[in-house]
């Protein structure tokens, strides 16, 4: 009985040991994402201060505003992280409010649809051998790094998106 019991004590400390993807954080509270994207740089803020800062990969036409769906630029302006999703084919992610009332307007005034679901994201195993700057418009890390960011930042969070 003694082996019975000893053994399902070290099963139950092995199970604990597995990794799982999602982290908890319990530090000063991210109260706005700053992203410069010709730097390819994301820091997670706390009022002035720099809690954490991440290089990114952006959209494959990284330069200029996001205009319309395709161009693979990644949207600059004034955002919130809007939706989180646990199952990302990019091992986690975290929705961005673009576009916004002025991209759909500016999209509807030239005709062309202003496009969507941008993320910050993982990269998983199968994007490993990519150059830089290979989302659709999105803002890539690593996935260990998204696993920390997806703990930090709440829905709701600003996140304002500089060139």
């Amino acid at each position: 009985m003694q082996k019975i019991a000893l053994l399902l004590g070290v099963l139950l400390v092995l199970a604990g040991c597995g990794s799982s993807k999602f982290e908890t954080y319990d530090g000063p509270e991210v109260t706005r994402i700053i992203l410069f994207k010709e730097e390819r740089r994301m820091h997670l803020m706390h009022g002035n201060t720099a809690l954490k800062s991440y290089d990114v990969d952006l959209g494959f036409a990284p330069l200029g505003h996001k205009e319309q769906e395709g161009d693979g630029r990644t949207p600059e302006g004034a955002y919130v992280i809007d939706r989180r999703n646990p199952n990302s084919q990019f091992h986690l992610s975290l929705g961005i409010s673009y576009p916004n009332a002025d991209d759909r307007a500016y999209a509807a005034e030239r005709g062309f649809s202003p496009g969507g679901d941008i993320f910050i994201h993982g990269r998983p195993k199968k994007f490993s051998k990519l150059p830089q700057d290979w989302t659709q418009g999105c803002i890539a890390v690593t996935n260990r790094e998204m696993q920390k960011i997806y703990a930090m930042v709440k829905n709701g969070t600003p996140i304002w998106i500089y060139e």
